[in-house]
């Protein structure tokens, strides 16, 4: 399936939007977060420390007066080159470009599948950086199947799971996890969709250079089709 048939077929899914966090949340209080190399606000703040980066995302929830911010697909983002696993002493090579959506919000927060699901797999990916405790679920609507992974989990969201368990849509999931857990970053979700998973299990890049980032970017639409977040 090309890709914009993909995202079409995504965008249709739903007509109302879909939910990963507490669907108590009402959209208004979903403010768009800005982490980009063109926000130069981010020049005054230490963002290899998760914990100021932390302080930075929760005063600019804070000042507009909401619950929960969001953003980051195909953003190109300074914040990964504290860490060697994303490549960035060369610029060809160096993994800076966001292939998720970011849900940024306290550590512990549920989080919920948002469409029926299996267990595909996952695994505690423990590099400096990483996603932590991850979960990707497999989906099948209209006999397509799809991917949804969730990423910087706690380390109890994988401890009784097993491949191949059934999820209905709108249950638990997992729980958020904090930054000595998550790949030290301030608490905050990675969602993602993937078309092809390409033998992946337990993981899948989320963050992808200059070179591959048109493949990504077919592969793994913006998610907010499903969440509908405006």
């Amino acid at each position: 399936m090309a890709s914009s048939n993909f995202s079409s077929f995504l965008n249709q899914i739903s007509s109302k939007p879909l939910s990963v966090l507490d669907a108590a949340i009402p959209l208004h209080k979903y403010i768009p977060l800005d982490l980009s190399v063109t926000n130069t606000e981010l020049k005054k703040v230490n963002v290899s420390s998760s914990d100021d980066l932390e302080v930075y995302i929760n005063n600019h929830i804070k000042n507009n007066n909401a619950l929960v911010a969001y953003g980051g697909y195909n953003e190109t983002r300074n914040i990964y080159q504290r860490s060697n696993y994303f490549n960035q002493a060369n610029a060809e090579t160096e993994r800076n470009i966001h292939i998720g959506l970011d849900l940024w919000l306290a550590a512990n927060a549920p989080i919920f599948t948002p469409l029926d699901a299996i267990v595909h797999s996952f695994k505690n990916n423990t590099n400096y950086g990483d996603y932590g405790p991850t979960i990707i679920l497999r989906h099948e609507l209209k006999g397509i199947s799809f991917y949804t992974l969730y990423g910087h989990l706690s380390v109890a969201s994988i401890a009784n799971l097993k491949e191949g368990q059934v999820f209905k849509q709108g249950e638990q999931i997992a729980t958020l996890g904090d930054a000595t857990v998550n790949g030290d970053y301030p608490p905050h979700l990675h969602f993602q969709v993937i078309k092809d998973m390409q033998d992946y299990k337990g993981d899948y890049p989320g963050v992808s250079n200059k070179h591959d980032v048109e493949f990504y970017l077919n592969n793994c639409p913006n998610p907010n089709v499903l969440l509908k977040i405006k």
